[in-house]
């Protein structure tokens, strides 16, 4: 089948030269506007300029690299607006820790290779005394990895306890998400869907049955082999940046942030679970293929790439292209999701199995590695959000009948053990910034650099005097705490620009995370 070829007069964009004052020998510089926000002119100041989140500290902190993915991405062919987040870091193509949007196409880049990598946090009925010996801690870490694996390529095979899947199972948890036969057929609360961002989603013409279509294609021409084995990573964390954390919830002593959190369903003084990872290799084979697809489709018919770089890659929306990435992102989101709360049902689980009589909720699900249709300005879009996460106050439409609609829903902001993690809630400031607030602390060495400076003793001793456990033998240690940016600089700017507002903290008490290759 012929298919209509993307429009060469829709890609403009060439590498960039900007014409701003130099810093650090980039040739961008970021205006400042106030304490937290700043902006970077587009070339010959025309049209919206990049919006940047970030104290002084934070500015500081974005590398060349990632200033010029930033301003490459807003000059790609259909995009309206790009944000800058505090968490920023050079990725593929465009930053990690950026917000984008086009109302004209869709980019596999600022989505990511995992697809719908998430957040989770479940709240127990655990009081803190009740985890704080060590032993009950161990016997814990046990139990959940007993249940949950983690590492790259590993899967339910991989461990003892873990939920068996079927090929027939497989095939409606990509397709229908976290739908009430799915989370029956597993063993997850149904009315935990309702805690979710989005418990399904949905073929590029709304339906399942594009879905059903598409996987058909897929598995018949095997874009993914051994389908059983990537559905068998359900209910796992997988490797590099992902974890699993236990916490303690500590509630902000407002009044304001109490109400807040009593709608959220948190526990002050209680043990709760906060969970990292995405769509696993399930997701990873589907985005690295649309990737190649459009890269040949370019080369083809001859289109130059956004700034010369493969991965701004792009099809316009209603393209068989287009439409093709569209179902294969909705197929891995909903593999992320059903893995998100499988793993929570399971850790509840091995909770039980320790303590005996524990019950525990979702208090919410949300994701930074998606493409979301959304209301900008005015006008449908979509809004790419690459490590960037949705953030939208209380009063707003799109959280009407949903139990945040007064509230606003929750945002998971996970900072590092050492340094603690907080839950928060949007502010009416965050509709600069296309209702998104950074995902987490950001990134401020590479893995390789973290491995060749810092010290994996002093890594470990911290976490001892911290009192924080881990399920490895040795902390990762191109994932400790100083690999990454610091964390409160990263919170004022989010809190500075009014964004968002602190309505608990999390302090970590033990960690699981896997030592191995990364596959994030």
């Amino acid at each position: 089948m012929k298919t209509k070829p993307l429009d060469p007069m829709n890609n403009i964009s060439q590498p960039l030269s900007s014409p701003a004052t130099p810093r650090k020998g980039s040739g961008i510089k970021i205006h400042h506007t106030d304490e937290a926000i700043g902006f970077i002119p587009l070339p010959n100041n025309s049209g919206k300029p990049i919006t940047v989140i970030g104290n002084d500290a934070i500015r500081n902190s974005f590398d060349d690299t990632c200033l010029q993915q930033i301003v490459n991405s807003r000059m790609s062919p259909g995009v309206t607006e790009v944000i800058l987040n505090p968490d920023g870091h050079a990725g593929y193509g465009a930053p990690i820790g950026c917000v984008m949007v086009s109302p004209t196409h869709i980019y596999p880049g600022p989505v990511g290779v995992d697809i719908k990598c998430s957040m989770s946090l479940l709240q127990t009925d655990i009081p803190e005394e009740a985890v704080a010996d060590k032993s009950v801690r161990r016997a814990l870490i046990n139990a959940i990895t007993e249940r949950t694996p983690t590492g790259a390529g590993r899967g339910t095979r991989s461990v003892k306890k873990g939920r068996k899947f079927t090929k027939e199972l497989g095939i409606q948890v990509v397709t229908e998400g976290a739908s009430p036969a799915v989370c029956e057929a597993l063993g997850i609360p149904v009315e935990w869907a309702e805690r979710c961002e989005d418990s399904a989603h949905l073929g590029h013409d709304g339906t399942v049955e594009s879905l059903r279509k598409r996987l058909d294609f897929i598995l018949e021409t095997k874009r993914v082999k051994n389908f059983g084995d990537k559905i068998g990573q359900l209910g796992s964390y997988g490797g590099g940046n992902h974890f699993g954390e236990c916490e303690i919830t500590r509630i902000l002593d407002l009044p304001s942030a109490k109400e807040t959190a009593e709608v959220f369903g948190l526990k002050d003084g209680h043990v709760s679970f906060l969970s990292h990872c995405g769509s696993r290799g399930f997701g990873n084979i589907l985005a690295c293929a649309q990737f190649k697809d459009l890269e040949t489709m370019f080369e083809k018919w001859g289109i130059p790439y956004p700034a010369g770089d493969k991965k701004l890659v792009y099809a316009p929306l209603g393209t068989p292209e287009a439409n093709a990435y569209l179902d294969d992102m909705a197929l891995g989101a909903n593999f992320a999701t059903v893995n998100h709360l499988l793993i929570n049902a399971l850790v509840l689980e091995a909770f039980q199995e320790v303590l005996p009589g524990t019950t525990g909720k979702l208090v919410y699900f949300i994701s930074h590695n998606i493409a979301r249709e959304e209301i900008v300005e005015g006008r449908k879009a979509w809004v790419h959000r690459k490590g960037a996460t949705r953030a939208v106050p209380g009063g707003h439409f799109s959280l009407a009948g949903t139990p945040f609609a007064e509230t606003g829903h929750p945002i998971l902001l996970p900072g590092n053990p050492r340094d603690g993690s907080v839950v928060m809630v949007a502010q009416g400031g965050a509709e600069r910034t296309a209702w998104s607030v950074n995902h987490g602390a950001g990134r401020q060495m590479g893995r390789k650099h973290a491995a060749r400076t810092l010290d994996q003793a002093a890594v470990d001793a911290e976490f001892d005097s911290a009192n924080i456990l881990y399920n490895s033998r040795k902390y990762p240690i191109d994932e400790s705490p100083d690999a990454y940016k610091n964390f409160a600089d990263v919170l004022n700017s989010v809190e500075a620009a009014g964004l968002a507002k602190t309505v608990a903290k999390l302090e970590a008490r033990f960690v699981i995370k896997d030592s191995a290759e990364a596959d994030d």
